[in-house]
């Protein structure tokens, strides 16, 4: 589990395919691994990571197929900047929000401007996530919480200020870059909860005549 507050930049330090899927070797730059354990949490851009090797500066993870389905891990190349942020612990201060490290899918950034000091960014989410997404909940891009400012159907916009821009790689994001995703999971359980036994046959999710008998529409 995690927070969505970077700890430190790293980057791609080596890929080795294998058989389909891949082992990543992550440079952690000025990321402190002394307390890091093997099989310990880290995500890299918002992706939980199990460290199957660590060394003072770097560690290494395999990647399922998964994985690479589902993230921009599979776009990754040698001296691609990353985002770091280590698993919590009961000592953790909570600055973000609740973050499992389990990607949804990839968003597109489709805008960024200027907004005073900030940045104010558009992006467009896969439409099947455009429903988890609402004014000023929680979104985490890269595996940075930030808070929804505005949404339009699958088009959501953030603003991003000066820090986060430079301690993260959104200052090196431009419109077209593509992002993880991972929706508030609060609203994942909810969706899933709503369907109470029906969840076992279910193969339509959430319906307005669900909603309907639910109470939530008229």
């Amino acid at each position: 589990m995690f927070t969505g507050i970077i700890l430190a930049v790293g980057q791609i330090k080596a890929i080795q395919h294998k058989s389909g899927d891949c082992r990543l070797t992550v440079d952690t730059g000025q990321l402190d691994l002394s307390e890091a354990s093997l099989g310990d949490s880290i995500a890299v851009n918002g992706v939980c990571l199990t460290a199957v090797e660590l060394g003072k500066h770097y560690f290494c993870a395999d990647v399922s197929n998964e994985t690479l389905s589902r993230t921009i891990l599979k776009n990754a190349s040698i001296g691609t900047p990353v985002n770091l942020e280590l698993a919590i612990t009961p000592s953790t201060r909570m600055g973000g929000h609740i973050v499992s490290g389990h990607v949804d899918g990839i968003g597109s950034v489709i805008e960024k401007m200027p907004d005073g000091r900030s940045f104010r960014f558009k992006v467009k989410a896969p439409d099947n996530l455009a429903k988890y997404i609402a004014e000023k909940g929680s979104i985490c891009i890269n595996g940075i919480s930030l808070t929804v400012n505005e949404v339009i159907g699958a088009i959501f916009s953030v603003n991003i200020v000066p820090h986060t821009l430079q301690e993260t790689t959104l200052g090196l994001t431009v419109a077209g870059t593509q992002v993880n995703l991972e929706v508030d999971l609060l609203a994942r359980y909810m969706e899933r909860l709503m369907l109470g036994e029906s969840a076992a046959t279910d193969q339509g999710g959430i319906t307005a005549e669900l909603l309907h008998k639910s109470g939530f529409l008229p």
